[in-house]
């Protein structure tokens, strides 16, 4: 069997790769301790590479290889039908051969391709002095099953695409062509920012799509279909394509069931309800359901979707450049789950709020739009925050640089790049 150097060695250089400080900050603050570390994330979004820094910069500190274990599940050299028994077995045998005195590193990627897996990992979690981190594809180590497998002995470490900052981070370490940040946005905007794509040869727009659509097909018949054993592969296509196009609108189970019946294909409201909990739990898909503020009451919430990645939402709609006020509420969206936020729509008895954003009990009111320029717009995009009455911050997210400052109400209006790339 060979050494984990040697199965390590096979993937990109660690030198070249671009850090992710927040995540690995992260995942220091939790090294040591005896809960299983599980990282997890919609699939190629950066988990196994976050993975291995992590493996590099415990190599260089604990100077004892024989006490770390490193296997990729889904790598060359690992039994085609590897079972619990097999993986308990190569781990009891690295353990044997570990030094005593130090802590003992377990590191599985792709765990999902070893049947009964989470019996071992439980296992290991009773084990004095093993430090354990597994990632897996989305489809079989979900948060909303982690509970059952592991009987709640985890840690889960959510990894997104790359933010706004973090895409100007990539783009500048890839040597790609300088631009401005106006135009860095409109690319990241999009193609989105799925990290893989930065170790491409060439960043074409047709290069660039079928690296797209190789994550899409893939999600959607790997961690979607076989996860959650969908038989009417069409009808999940389409069911896609339509809630990825028209992300931003809000509806109901049934406004989705009668559009799809418009184009031809007939389902049921309870259909559609398992194959959208599906896509959420893929982590493909963002749900965000409406919450009444300023005494309006929503019985029947209607929901917003949005995919977890620009890039991936405008492949729906053949990136015709259009909706940019949609693709730019996906973004905020986006960004703030990254940021930790519980996010609602705000729903009034007049209007609504683009989205409330609530964490540890802070609060704050957004509404985002493509300009402020015209006094109507203006007008338009402030007037729901007079119903608001409580005084936590309303902010205006704006993608031009007209109106910004704070108006006499106490709105904040910011630049939308600006308020991207801030600290948080």
């Amino acid at each position: 069997m060979s050494s984990w150097l040697d199965i390590l060695g096979g993937f990109m250089r660690l030198k070249d790769t671009v850090h992710r400080p927040r995540y690995e900050r992260l995942l220091a603050e939790y090294r040591g301790s005896q809960d299983i570390k599980v990282i997890t994330g919609v699939r190629r979004c950066g988990k196994s590479t976050l993975l291995r820094l992590l493996l590099e910069q415990v190599s260089e500190e604990l100077g004892a290889p024989e006490n770390i274990f490193y296997r990729r599940m889904d790598g060359f050299g690992v039994p085609l039908d590897a079972d619990a028994a097999w993986l308990e077995s190569e781990i009891t045998s690295a353990l044997d051969a570990a030094d005593p005195s130090k802590p003992f590193y377990v590191f599985i990627d792709e765990i999902q391709d070893v049947r009964g897996w989470e019996k071992v990992v439980r296992r290991l979690h009773t084990h004095p002095n093993v430090d354990t981190y597994i990632t897996g594809s989305n489809a079989h180590v979900l948060s909303s099953d982690l509970s059952t497998l592991l009987g709640g002995r985890y840690v889960e470490i959510p990894v997104h695409p790359l933010s706004f900052s973090e895409y100007v981070e990539f783009h500048a370490a890839a040597g790609a062509e300088s631009l401005g940040m106006d135009a860095l946005f409109a690319e990241y905007l999009r193609y989105g920012g799925m990290p893989g794509q930065f170790g491409m040869v060439q960043r074409t727009e047709e290069q660039l799509t079928r690296f797209l659509e190789s994550i899409r097909d893939t999600i959607i018949l790997n961690d979607v279909a076989m996860h959650s054993k969908v038989s009417d592969m069409d009808l999940l296509s389409k069911l896609v394509r339509y809630v990825f196009a028209t992300s931003g609108c809000l509806y109901s189970t049934r406004s989705v069931v009668n559009a799809l019946a418009s184009s031809g294909r007939k389902t049921t409201i309870e259909t559609v309800d398992n194959y959208l909990a599906a896509l959420k739990s893929a982590f493909i898909l963002g749900e965000c359901e409406q919450a009444g503020i300023a005494g309006k009451q929503v019985l029947r919430p209607q929901r917003k979707f949005y995919p977890v990645d620009t890039g991936l939402r405008n492949l729906a709609t053949g990136f015709a450049p259009k909706d940019f006020g949609a693709q730019i509420e996906c973004v905020v969206y986006n960004e703030l789950i990254r940021r930790g936020y519980r996010v609602t729509v705000g729903s009034l008895l007049k209007g609504e709020i683009d989205f409330i954003a609530e964490k540890r009990g802070d609060r704050m009111y957004i509404q985002v739009t493509e300009t402020l320029v015209a006094p109507e717009t203006f007008d338009r995009e402030l007037a729901p925050f007079a119903l608001v009455r409580d005084s936590f911050p309303k902010v205006v997210l704006t993608a031009d640089r007209v109106r910004l400052g704070t108006t006499e109400q106490g709105v904040r209006i910011e630049n939308l790049i600006d308020w991207l790339l801030s600290t948080w």
